[in-house]
C-alpha cells in the first residue's frame, strides 16, 4: 500500500479518531472528578479504596487492586494511609489465615456518608453534556469496547 492509499484508508477509518476523542473525553472528566475527591481531603485512589468498601463491604486486600484498577503493590501503600487516617482497618480471615481483609470504619463509613452524595452529584454535574438517554445508549457500546479490548493479546 504507497502513503496515498494509506492516508486516504486512515480518512475513512475512524478508529484513530475515536480513540483520541475517547482519551481526551476521560483525561477531561477523570481531572474533573479528581478535583472533586481532592477537596474533599483525599485523592482519588483512597476515595476508590473506600467507595468500594462502602458500597460492597469487606474486601481481601488482594482483590481491591483489580476492583478499583490499582496495581497491587500500591494497595499496601493506600491502605495504610487509610488505616493511619483511622478510615479502614485490617480483618484476618478466619478460614485462610493467608488473606486479610479491608473493612470501612465507623469513621470511615460516616465520611463517606457525608461526602457520596456531593460526589455524585458533581459526577452528575460533569456528564451533564449528554443526556440520560445517550448515556444510557453510550454505556454498552464503551462496555463492548472495553470488554473486547481487554481480550486481545
Amino acid at each position: 500500500m504507497d502513503q496515498e492509499q494509506l492516508y486516504y484508508k486512515k480518512k475513512q477509518d475512524p478508529s484513530l479518531k475515536l480513540f483520541v476523542v475517547l482519551s481526551k473525553a476521560y483525561r477531561a472528566i477523570s481531572d474533573r472528578v479528581e478535583e472533586d475527591v481532592r477537596t474533599k481531603g483525599l485523592n482519588p485512589t483512597e476515595f476508590g479504596v473506600l467507595e468500594l468498601l462502602y458500597h460492597r463491604g469487606d474486601q481481601p486486600l488482594q482483590k481491591i487492586g483489580d476492583k478499583i484498577l490499582l496495581a497491587s503493590g500500591s494497595i499496601t501503600y493506600v491502605v495504610d494511609k487509610l488505616e493511619k487516617k483511622g478510615l479502614l482497618e485490617r480483618k484476618p480471615c478466619d478460614k485462610d489465615r493467608r488473606i486479610t481483609y479491608a473493612s470501612i470504619t465507623e469513621a470511615g463509613r460516616e465520611l463517606l456518608y457525608h461526602i457520596f452524595p456531593d460526589h455524585w452529584k458533581r459526577i452528575e454535574e460533569i456528564t451533564d453534556g449528554l443526556t440520560d438517554e445517550e448515556k444510557k445508549h453510550l454505556i454498552p457500546l464503551l462496555k463492548q469496547l472495553g470488554q473486547y479490548a481487554d481480550r486481545l493479546d
